[in-house]
C-alpha cells in the first residue's frame, strides 16, 4: 500500500488575492470563482475577512451556503468581536472553518502590537478557544512566523494546539525566507513541538523574492501538509504561492515529492482565465503553467525535437493543465446550447438568468462580426458577471469627434434610475480625457485613473475591444472593464464600471480592516 501523503490545497484567492490593489470583487464575481475553485478541486476556499466590510460578510455567507463540498474559511484576528462575526458569516457551511491570526515575530510585537511575549500567548489561546467554542475545525496563523524566534514560536504553536487548533498554519508574512530556512522552520517544529502530531501544518509564502512555490515545496518536503496560494499567485504586494505551479511541480515531480493533491489539473487553464478576467489582472504570457507561451516552442532545435518525441523539450502536457487544442468557433445560426457548452469549457457557471443574457448579446455581437471565438464569449460572460448589484449609473448614448486641427468634442447621456443626463464638452487632451470629464460631472464622482488599458479580445479587425481601467476616489483603488466592438464605448463602460463600484462602496460604508495575514 502506497505511504504517498495528500497535500490539503487552500486557496486564499478571494481573501488574499482580493487584497491585489484594484481587484476587489462583487458578490456575482466571487460567487462565480468560489464555483470554479471548487470545480478545481480545492479542499479549503478561505471566502474573506467578514468583519472588513458588510460586501465580505456577504460573500463568506453566500459561498457557505452555495458550496457543500468545500471546506468554507473566514479569517479573524484574535479578538471576540472579528471571531463573532466569522462565524456568523460561516455557520451555515457545511464545513466551516473559522482561521485565527496574531503577529509573533519580535519586530510585530514591538512596533504593531506593543504586547510582551506572555500576553501574546494569552490572546492567542484566548483566541482560538473562542473560535474552537464554535466548530471543530479551526487554523491558528503566528502571522510572520519566519522572522519569529524558534522557541517562541514552538510555544506559541504548542500553546495553540492545546487550545484546539486543528491546523497550524507558518506564514512568510514579508515573503523574506528561503527554501532552506523554510523547510528548517518546518523540520524544527515537526521535532519540537511535542503536539504537533494533533494538528497539520500548513504554511502560507509571499512571493516578494520570487521564493513562494520553492519555500512551500520546501516545507512539503520537510512535513507541512497544507499549502496556503491563490489562483495565479495573486495577492498583496508580489503576490502568493501561485497554486497552479505548486500542484503541477508536486504532480510532475511525484517521484521527489511523494505526494499528491485532489486539484484537477485540467481546469486550472480555465480558472486562470476567469480570475485573470475578473480581477482584470492579466497573466504574463511567459508565466509557468498557464501563460500562453507556456507550452510554445519556437526555436528551431526545440521544434525538431518535439516532432520527433514530444518529452525531448516538454514536462507536461498542454491539455492536462486545461489548454484547449482548438479556439472554437460560432457564428449567428449557433444556439443556446452550444454557447453554455463553450462556457463551461471556459470554466464559467452561469445561472439560467445569466445564460440568457449572455446570449442575447451574443446574438447582438453575431450581427456584426461574422466569427466568434473564445476570447469574445469570455468577455460578453465577464461583462454580465461585471454588472454591480443595483448599478446606478449605465450608458443610455455617446457622440465623440476628433481631428487633428480642433478640440475634442463628446456628447454623452447617462442613464440613473429611470432619468437620463447629458453632458456636452469640447475639453481635454483627446476624446478618451473628454469622456473622463464629461462621466465625473454627470455622476458628481470625480476620479484619478492610475491605469488604462485597452486591447484586442480575439484576432481580427472586428474584435472587440475590451477596456480595463484602474481610478482612484478618496484614496481608495477601484477597477472597471467594458467590451465594445467600439473602443471608446469600451472605455466609456469601464469608467462607468467603476463609478458604479466606486457608489456601492461608499452605500456600503465598508471599512478596510486594520490588520490582515499574509
Amino acid at each position: 500500500m502506497s505511504d504517498t501523503r495528500t497535500i490539503t490545497i487552500f486557496d486564499t484567492t478571494l481573501r488574499d488575492g482580493e487584497q491585489s490593489p484594484g481587484a476587489s470583487m462583487n458578490l456575482n464575481e466571487k460567487m462565480e470563482i468560489a464555483q470554479a475553485l471548487g470545480d478545481l478541486g480545492v479542499d479549503i476556499i478561505e471566502a474573506g475577512f467578514p468583519i472588513a466590510s458588510p460586501g465580505d460578510f456577504e460573500a463568506v455567507r453566500e459561498i457557505s451556503g452555495a458550496l457543500r463540498d468545500t471546506t468554507i474559511c473566514g479569517l479573524a484576528r484574535c479578538n471576540e468581536k472579528d471571531i463573532d462575526r466569522a462565524w456568523e458569516a460561516l455557520k451555515h457551511a457545511e464545513k466551516p472553518r473559522i482561521h485565527v491570526f496574531l503577529a509573533t515575530s519580535a519586530i510585530h510585537r514591538e512596533f504593531k502590537l506593543k504586547m510582551t511575549p506572555e500576553k501574546i500567548i494569552e490572546t492567542a489561546i484566548a483566541g482560538v478557544t473562542r473560535a474552537v467554542g464554535y466548530c471543530d475545525d479551526v487554523e491558528f496563523s503566528p502571522e510572520d512566523a519566519a522572522r519569529t524566534e524558534h522557541d517562541f514560536l514552538c510555544e506559541v504553536v504548542e500553546r495553540a494546539i492545546e487550545a484546539g487548533a486543528t491546523t497550524v498554519n507558518i506564514p512568510d508574512t514579508v515573503g523574506y525566507a528561503t527554501p532552506e530556512q523554510m523547510g528548517e522552520t518546518i523540520e524544527m517544529l515537526v521535532n519540537r513541538v511535542p503536539n504537533i502530531d494533533k494538528a497539520v501544518v500548513s504554511v502560507h509564502c509571499h512571493n516578494d523574492l520570487g521564493l513562494a512555490v520553492a519555500n512551500s515545496l520546501a516545507a512539503v518536503a520537510n512535513g507541512a501538509g497544507q499549502i496556503e496560494c491563490t489562483i495565479n499567485g495573486i495577492g498583496e504586494r508580489a503576490g502568493n504561492c501561485s497554486l497552479e505551479e505548486v500542484v503541477m511541480a508536486m504532480r510532475t515531480r511525484g517521484d521527489f515529492y511523494d505526494c499528491r493533491t485532489r486539484i484537477e489539473t485540467e481546469r486550472l487553464v480555465p480558472t486562470s482565465r476567469l480570475v485573470a478576467a475578473v480581477t482584470g489582472i492579466q497573466v504574463q504570457r511567459n508565466k509557468a503553467i498557464v501563460g500562453r507561451n507556456a507550452f510554445a516552442h519556437e526555436a528551431g532545435i526545440h521544434q525538431d525535437g518535439m516532432l520527433k518525441e514530444r518529452t525531448t523539450y516538454e514536462i507536461m502536457r498542454p491539455e492536462d493543465v486545461g489548454f484547449a487544442k482548438t479556439d472554437l468557433v460560432l457564428g449567428k445560426h449557433s444556439g443556446r446550447a452550444a454557447l453554455a457548452d463553450r462556457a463551461r469549457a471556459l470554466g464559467f457557471r452561469l445561472t439560467g438568468q445569466q445564460l440568457q443574457n449572455v446570449f442575447e448579446q451574443f446574438k447582438v455581437l453575431a450581427d456584426k462580426k461574422k466569427e466568434i471565438y473564445d476570447g469574445d464569449i469570455a468577455a460578453l460572460i465577464q461583462q454580465e458577471l461585471d454588472d454591480v448589484t443595483n448599478e446606478e449609473w449605465s450608458l443610455s448614448s455617446f457622440k465623440v469627434t476628433a481631428s487633428t486641427d480642433g478640440a475634442p468634442h463628446v456628447s454623452l447621456t447617462l442613464e440613473r434610475g429611470g432619468e437620463t443626463f447629458t453632458e456636452e464638452l469640447s475639453d481635454g487632451d483627446g476624446p478618451i480625457d473628454c469622456v473622463f470629464w464629461a462621466t465625473e460631472k454627470i455622476t458628481g464622482i470625480s476620479v484619478v485613473c492610475k491605469e488604462y488599458h485597452v486591447r484586442s479580445a480575439t484576432i481580427g479587425r472586428d474584435a472587440q475591444g475590451e477596456a480595463t481601467l484602474m481610478v482612484e476616489h478618496q484614496g481608495q483603488t477601484y477597477r472597471g472593464r467594458g467590451v465594445s466592438t467600439d473602443t471608446v464605448e469600451a472605455t466609456i463602460r469601464a469608467l462607468l464600471n467603476a463609478v458604479n463600484r466606486i457608489a456601492a462602496a461608499l452605500d456600503d460604508g465598508a471599512a478596510e480592516p486594520t490588520s490582515t495575514v499574509d
